[in-house]
């Protein structure tokens, strides 16, 4: 999924892809009849798990809404066949992660397909890894666009893996998804407006975070200090609690994004939150972890694309359909089985969808059309909306610039269903004593959270278009066109300009 906006072009020309449904056959009723409910779901890496794949169709039709003029699919996929036919070395962040992933599915009874592996083992950091498989999928894709991954002989591979272990996708399922073009939501934010994508996506939880910050005095507080952080995790915690119980799929729920979005509503939730102690009855909803990739472009005529891929937790379900060089994603295991809740799976339904990638204008007025500032993201689950809102915050609030904003040590707030608490989780950097206050006002605080641990703070990149966030800068003195960007300590990742 990506958002995407034309440097000067109205709001309207976002343009947004979403993900894959649930099985059409696969109904609440039909879960129950095998035995699971709200209290006993499938595993995460359950078959039952697995929602047909959105990303090829996402491809396909990026390219010919905006990129067929200037080059093919083939052309555009070209790329990513090379490095799967030559191979690539294994970065370290990728390496570690990727045993880990590996060791959990065999840990979950399940092995992952030999494509993705090197001689039964994950590959190590500097090893060359190399997916054939892979490269003929991507050269059908290009050669003759999406049937050759929704018909045909991928397909089938999808369906039969699937079966195999259990599930019921179908060859029908496939063939009629279809990507959708949405206009995405916003908020304004002190002269500016971030853009997010639209439910089934959590968007929402990013842009609700922000209204409720708003009602406090940030700034003054001090970059990562003891109030700073205690009013983020509140709010966190009131804005997940919000996202979670009203965010589902729109072709089945009514969500009331206009009340949940009005300044007013966030002025109310503002008030819950006390300076000395943490709140108490904020319900929690479904979180688990997850991994993505994430990247974003600006162009020399200013147009910005900011781009989402993911499998979920890791490598999915684990399933790798045969010859096909990838494995398929588990997103389905974020539906809730509570038959009333709005997020409640369904045949043909998408679920909540943690993927959210972001641009910022400025807050045009209606005779104006919005000048693009940047193109962000962070990756990792539900880190994502609260990775989203503290980078922005360390460029708004701080003047941090985006290598800067990325580099700060970030926060994690989330709900342990074992022991029934949320919990927050402080990067290394972040003070001890501040640590040791947030715990004498009721938090329950893991610090300091070090090494590849670290990846949990979600790993982002950005770029922006001139030196906005420099406060010491005149607004007539900032170099529009001037493009920069910053990349995540905490990833692989890099920035680069050609």
């Amino acid at each position: 999924m990506f958002t995407r906006l034309r440097g000067v072009q109205p709001a309207a020309r976002f343009k947004y892809r979403t993900g894959g449904r649930s099985p059409k056959a696969q109904t609440l009723d039909f879960l129950e009849e095998r035995g699971y409910s709200p209290e006993a779901p499938p595993s995460p890496f359950d078959v039952l798990n697995v929602t047909v794949p959105g990303a090829p169709a996402c491809w396909c039709d990026t390219v010919q809404l905006f990129g067929s003029h200037k080059l093919s699919l083939q052309e555009v996929l070209s790329g990513a066949v090379e490095l799967a036919e030559v191979g690539f070395p294994v970065a370290e962040v990728a390496a570690h992660h990727w045993a880990n992933w590996v060791a959990a599915l065999r840990d979950a009874g399940k092995e992952l397909g030999g494509d993705l592996l090197i001689d039964g083992h994950a590959p190590r950091c500097g090893q060359v890894f190399r997916n054939p498989a892979l490269a003929q999928t991507m050269k059908e894709l290009g050669e003759r666009g999406k049937p050759a991954f929704y018909q045909g002989r991928v397909a089938q591979a999808i369906v039969d893996v699937i079966s195999q272990n259990g599930g019921i996708m179908t060859l029908d399922d496939l063939s009629s998804h279809d990507s959708e073009v949405i206009t995405p939501i916003s908020t304004e934010y002190k002269g500016v407006r971030l853009w997010e994508p639209p439910p089934n996506s959590q968007g929402l939880a990013a842009l609700l975070l922000l209204n409720i910050l708003e009602n406090f005095p940030l700034k003054d507080e001090g970059h990562n200090s003891s109030d700073y952080i205690h009013v983020l995790v509140e709010a966190v915690r009131l804005a997940l609690t919000d996202a979670l119980r009203y965010l589902g799929d729109p072709d089945h729920v009514t969500i009331p994004l206009e009340t949940l979005l009005d300044k007013s509503y966030s002025h109310q939730r503002a008030q819950r939150i006390t300076m000395d102690r943490a709140m108490e009855g904020v319900e929690p909803g479904l979180m688990a972890g997850g991994d993505t990739v994430y990247f974003c472009v600006i162009d020399s005529q200013g147009n910005a694309c900011s781009f989402v891929n993911s499998t979920y937790m890791g490598f999915g379900s684990g399933l790798v359909p045969k010859d096909c060089g990838f494995s398929l994603q588990n997103r389905g295991a974020s539906f809730s089985l509570s038959r009333n809740h709005v997020n409640c799976v369904v045949g043909g339904k998408r679920p909540y969808h943690t993927i959210i990638s972001a641009l910022l204008t400025d807050c045009a007025t209606k005779s104006q059309k919005p000048q693009l500032l940047a193109a962000l993201g962070v990756m990792g689950a539900f880190m994502q909306p609260q990775g989203h809102v503290q980078v922005l915050m360390n460029m708004l609030e701080f003047g941090m610039n985006p290598q800067q904003a990325l580099d700060a040590p970030r926060v994690y707030v989330h709900y342990d269903h074992k022991t029934d608490q949320w919990l927050v989780n402080l990067e290394e950097g972040v003070d001890q004593q501040v640590a040791e206050e947030l715990r004498r006002r009721g938090h329950k605080v893991n610090w300091p959270i070090t090494g590849h641990n670290r990846s949990q703070f979600g790993r982002g990149q950005i770029i922006t278009m001139g030196d906005w966030w420099n406060s010491s800068v005149s607004q007539a003195d900032h170099p529009s066109r001037v493009l920069w960007a910053g990349s995540d300590p905490r990833g692989d990742g890099c920035a680069q300009g050609y």
